[in-house]
């Protein structure tokens, strides 16, 4: 299940998605962030959805690859509808003991099913179309207006798409731990949840020490290259803005337009 999870992985491809400015990718990604927090109603959700899998299409990334990063938030997912669902008053459509499922309850868990499964398939996106030199760069471009007031832009841009990059390498870390200790009979298996989760503690101390071990070896990396922040740093590919970025973006300013506009419109 480890290997299932997406974010912070990198798809490699000449796609339209690919080839776009990496600020404008990140400008999008916050976009529809803010689209599926401000639909309410299904016309809301379905622009969102839309949107996402127009991407999807046009990046040329497997439809299996994407959904297969869903796998670790079923737990989650089907914790979210059970709770919505049988937490929210109004209208009793089913009655089980204390328990009583309603029809609001319903369309709130769907809707929170619905922003859940779109938000990690948009936030994937980002890094499966992204490589991490496009992301640090889009991400420091973005906050350069920021360095006026002291903010370290480059510093900052560094951290995040370095923390972005060591999910999959930690994850990859995590399932070799598991399996060295499953050969010499450690069980993660078996037993309910909370035995489960007993049995995962003997994996922190090995993990911790692989992380801090990859942090020192980049760092050393790090300064035999010589590297001293942002500071008079040149780059070899210059970010320029295209018509289809700009499209990119008008698109993205009209769907935000259309979902706060479709938060007032009636749907039975």
């Amino acid at each position: 299940m480890l290997k299932d999870i997406t974010i912070g992985q990198y798809f490699p491809g000449g796609s339209v998605i690919h080839r776009l400015d990496p600020r404008i990718k990140i400008v999008l990604t916050f976009v529809i962030i803010v689209c599926l927090f401000v639909a309410n109603n299904i016309i809301g959700y379905g622009i969102c959805a839309f949107f996402i899998f127009t991407e999807l299409g046009l990046s040329r990334v497997p439809v299996k690859y994407v959904f297969k990063g869903l796998r670790p938030l079923l737990l989650i997912l089907l914790l979210t509808i059970f709770v919505n669902m049988l937490m929210v008053e109004g209208q009793v459509i089913y009655s089980l003991g204390p328990l009583n499922i309603t029809r609001e309850g319903l369309m709130q868990a769907g809707r929170m099913a619905a922003r859940l499964v779109l938000l990690v398939m948009g936030a994937s996106l980002l890094t499966l179309t992204t490589s991490p030199i496009a992301l640090t760069d889009g991400i420091e471009k973005l906050l350069n207006p920021f360095r006026r007031l002291g903010v370290p832009a480059h510093e900052l841009a560094m951290m995040m798409t370095i923390a972005l990059r060591f999910i999959p390498t930690l994850l990859d870390e995590t399932d070799k731990i598991m399996k060295a200790q499953m050969a010499r009979g450690a069980d993660f298996e078996s037993g309910n949840l909370l035995r489960r989760a007993k049995n995962l503690v003997p994996l922190l101390v090995p993990l911790f020490i692989s992380a801090f071990r990859r942090a020192d070896d980049l760092a050393l990396a790090m300064e035999s290259r010589c590297y001293r922040g942002g500071k008079n740093r040149t780059r070899m590919k210059v970010l320029m803005m295209a018509r289809t970025d700009y499209f990119a973006l008008v698109l993205g300013v009209l769907t935000l337009g259309v979902t706060i506009a479709s938060r007032g419109w009636q749907v039975f």
